[in-house]
């Protein structure tokens, strides 16, 4: 559907925000408060700012600082409904392919649940004390408080609608709640253009690096919000990449696709495939044996000057 038809539907959307933010800053809804400081990592739009390998780096910069740190997660696209501890070692069906990521790659405890204050109960029982949570994906979720919010921007973000005639859940003026923000750092230079708005809050800026093994003639794929950045940081990266195919956020795949794929290999003479860490999470060990080769390209964050983002952080904790 044309997103033109969509806008008249956007002020219904924005009074819909704008009443339930209301309801909250005026305290007629009143968030559950967990035991434990909680830090929450969200973003203004749907999917794509690319909040997951921030929240895997904060999880390994407080695990350095000596925190015991656990995870939050609704468990977006898993087909069980109940509040559990992630299995590292389990698969997207049951846990969502994000919250598999987190806990293989940041090495912490993950929770997911439909509510995340239900799901940071079950870790205050089973996890050692004093301990943080993490918050994946929470800067909307305020039903559960939360004491620093951390936004990770996308550029396009600042150009964006409200949805349903585009991709922002809440308007920019609502990083007025923002503790931190985490700006690109090809997209630093947009800090100017958030302090002329009125947005104060600091800005943190992450690095990010595609991490890729394989050098032989490749057919990329993905499922993810965002292909085409993930198709250009492969070709940049000077992988040759004759062809790829691309699927909607969070797909699961079917015989069909990778029959797909298979053709496309062929009719490509190409020598393997590439996906991302998150596709990989949601093929089954079936399929991956039908693809193979199959190379998996990693996406690894860093922010500048870490040790300052380590310290700002635990004061901000502090002054809670």
């Amino acid at each position: 559907m044309s997103r033109a038809i969509l806008a008249p539907l956007v002020p219904l959307y924005a009074a819909s925000v704008g009443v339930k933010n209301l309801a909250y800053e005026h305290r007629w809804l009143k968030p559950k408060r967990l035991e434990w400081p909680v830090i929450s990592v969200g973003n203004l739009s749907v999917g794509g700012a690319g909040k997951t390998p921030v929240v895997i780096r904060l999880a390994q910069l407080l695990t350095e600082q000596g925190r015991n740190i656990d995870v939050l997660s609704r468990g977006y696209g898993r087909s069980t409904q109940q509040t559990v501890r992630v299995d590292a070692d389990g698969s997207a069906e049951q846990f969502g392919d994000e919250p598999i990521l987190i806990a293989r790659n940041a090495r912490v405890p993950v929770y997911v649940g439909a509510s995340r204050y239900e799901a940071g109960l079950l870790a205050e029982r089973e996890q050692p004390k004093p301990s943080l949570h993490l918050l994946d994906d929470g800067f909307q979720h305020r039903q559960l408080t939360r004491d620093i919010d951390i936004v990770v921007l996308h550029r396009s973000d600042f150009d964006e609608r409200l949805l349903p005639a585009g991709q922002l859940r809440e308007p920019l003026s609502a990083l007025t709640r923002a503790s931190v923000i985490v700006l690109r750092a090809e997209d630093q230079h947009l800090e100017d253009q958030l302090r002329r708005r009125g947005i104060e809050a600091p800005v943190w800026i992450q690095r990010r690096r595609l991490v890729v093994e394989t050098s032989v003639r490749a057919i990329a794929f993905c499922g993810i919000a965002r292909p085409e950045e993930f198709f250009a940081a492969l070709r940049a990266s000077g992988s040759d990449i004759p062809a790829s195919s691309h699927y909607r956020d969070h797909h699961v795949y079917t015989d069909s696709d990778l029959k797909h794929l298979l053709q496309l290999r062929n009719s490509n003479q190409a020598a393997s495939f590439i996906t991302t860490e998150k596709d990989w999470m949601r093929l089954t060990p079936e399929q991956r044996t039908r693809l193979a080769p199959l190379n998996v390209a990693r996406l690894d964050v860093v922010f500048e000057n870490e040790t300052a983002v380590a310290g700002q952080l635990l004061s901000l904790l502090v002054r809670k």
